[in-house]
C-alpha cells in the first residue's frame, strides 16, 4: 500500500473491499488492515492483541516496532490494552508525556507517544484489543471519525473470530458425530449379530441357555446407548459446584459397582469444587474399567499425588501396554471384548469440562494409574454429595 494520505471516505471503501473479500481467510486479510489502519492515522504501528488473564499477547502486527511483532507477549499491567478494555468505544493518546503516561509502566516498556485503541470483544468476552501507535507525538487529537474507524475495525475482528470460532465448533461437533457413527455401526451391529445368531440356536435346540447369550448382547447395547446419549448430552458440561470429599465420592462410587472380590482402598482427605454426579461417571467408570482389564479380585487404590495437584485412581492388574495408553481416550477404543470403548472418553470430557487434566501411566504393582491433575484442595464446610 503506498504511503499517501488517505481520506475518510478512501480509508472506509478501501476497508469495505478487503473485509468483502469472501475467498480469503481471516489471517490473510489482518495484514492489509492493518497497513490501511497506520497510512490512514499516519502512525507507524499497527497490531491485534489477545488478553489472556494477566498477558497480553500480539496476534498480528505492522509496522517495526520491536516489542510490537506478531508473537511478543508482556503483562498486562505494562500494556496500554489494560485502559483499552475499560473504556467503550475509543482510546485515544495524542501526546503521552503530556497527558500524564510518562510515569505509567506502558509508557516506560513501550516508549508510545500516540496510541488509538478499541476492545474486540467475542461472545461478550473481552478477546483483546486493535491499536495503532507511534513513538512520535501527534500534532492534533484523533477526530470522531478517525475513532469510528478504528471502533469499526476492532468490531469486523470480532465478528471474524467469532465466526471462526462458530466454525470451529460445529466442525468439531460433525467430527464427534462422525465418530459416533462409526461406534455405532460397528459396536452396536455386533451385539445385534449375536441375538440374531443365538435365537435361531434357541428356535432349533430350544436351550435357555441362548436366551441368556441375547440378554447379555442386549446389555451391551444398553451400555452402549447409555455412553453415547451421555456423550452427546452431558459429557462436556457441568452443573453447579459444591464442595465434594473425594473419598466419599469414591466410597459411593464403589457402592454402584458389581466388585465381591475386589478391594478398594482410599487414602485422601481432599476436598474438590466439582459437580457431584459428573465426577461419579467419572469414578465410577475408572473402578470399571479396572475390574474389566485387572480381574475380578483386584486391588484399587485412590490416593493423593505426590505433588499435591491432584489424584491417582490406580489398580494392581494388568495395566495398560505403553504403545496404547495415547489411544485409550478415543472414542470407541478398547481392549475389552465387552467394553463399550467409550467409558475412558467420559472421563476425559467430565475432567476438561472441570478445567482438570487426566492422563494414564503404570502403576507401582504393573497395573493402570490414571493421574488427574489441576484439582486444587479446598477447605471443607460442608459434607460434600450429602
Amino acid at each position: 500500500m503506498d504511503d499517501v494520505e488517505l481520506s475518510e471516505g478512501d480509508a472506509l471503501r478501501r476497508m469495505y473491499r478487503i473485509t468483502a473479500e469472501q475467498e480469503r481467510s481471516f489471517e490473510s486479510k489482518l495484514p492489509d488492515l492493518l497497513d490501511l489502519g497506520c497510512v490512514y492515522l499516519g502512525v507507524e504501528t499497527g497490531f491485534l492483541t489477545e488478553i489472556d488473564g494477566d498477558t497480553q499477547l500480539i496476534v498480528a502486527a505492522s509496522g517495526d516496532h520491536e516489542l510490537l511483532q506478531s508473537g511478543r507477549s508482556c503483562p498486562l499491567s505494562k500494556a496500554y490494552c489494560r485502559k483499552t478494555i475499560d473504556v467503550d468505544g475509543a482510546l485515544t493518546v495524542q501526546n503521552a508525556r503530556v497527558e500524564g503516561w510518562e510515569g505509567d509502566a506502558a509508557y516506560e516498556e513501550f516508549g508510545l507517544e500516540t496510541y488509538i485503541g478499541a476492545k474486540v470483544v467475542v461472545n461478550r468476552e473481552v478477546y483483546g484489543t486493535f491499536c495503532f501507535a507511534d513513538t512520535e507525538a501527534r500534532d492534533r487529537p484523533f477526530s470522531e471519525d478517525e475513532e469510528t474507524f478504528v471502533e469499526l475495525m476492532a468490531q469486523w475482528v470480532s465478528y471474524e473470530l467469532f465466526q471462526k470460532q462458530a466454525t470451529e465448533r460445529m466442525q468439531k461437533q460433525r467430527d464427534q458425530l462422525e465418530e459416533f457413527t462409526r461406534v455405532v455401526s460397528h459396536d452396536i451391529r455386533n451385539p445385534l449379530g449375536i441375538v440374531d445368531g443365538y435365537l435361531d440356536l434357541a428356535e432349533e435346540t430350544g436351550d435357555p441357555e441362548h436366551f441368556e447369550r441375547c440378554r447379555d448382547a442386549i446389555d451391551r447395547m444398553e451400555s452402549l446407548i447409555d455412553d453415547l446419549l451421555f456423550l452427546t448430552r452431558e459429557g462436556q458440561t457441568i452443573g453447579g459446584r459444591e464442595e465434594i470429599r473425594v473419598d466419599e465420592l469414591s466410597r459411593e462410587c464403589w457402592s454402584f459397582v458389581n466388585a465381591t472380590d475386589a478391594t478398594l482402598e482410599v487414602d485422601t482427605d481432599r476436598v474438590v469444587l466439582g459437580d457431584w454426579s459428573r465426577l461419579q461417571q467419572v469414578f465410577e467408570n475408572l473402578f470399571r474399567n479396572a475390574l474389566e482389564h485387572g480381574g475380578e479380585d483386584v486391588t484399587i487404590r485412590v490416593g493423593d499425588l505426590a505433588d499435591g495437584d491432584g489424584v491417582h485412581v490406580e489398580d494392581d492388574g494388568a495395566g495398560i501396554p505403553a504403545d496404547e495408553r495415547d489411544q485409550v481416550f478415543v472414542d470407541g477404543f478398547t481392549t475389552g471384548e465387552s467394553g463399550t470403548g467409550l467409558g475412558l472418553t467420559i472421563i476425559q470430557q467430565v475432567v476438561s469440562a472441570h478445567g482438570w487434566e487426566v492422563s494414564v501411566t503404570e502403576s507401582d504393582a504393573g497395573g493402570a494409574r490414571f493421574e488427574i491433575r489441576g484439582m486444587e484442595s479446598v477447605e471443607s464446610g460442608t459434607d460434600g454429595g450429602e
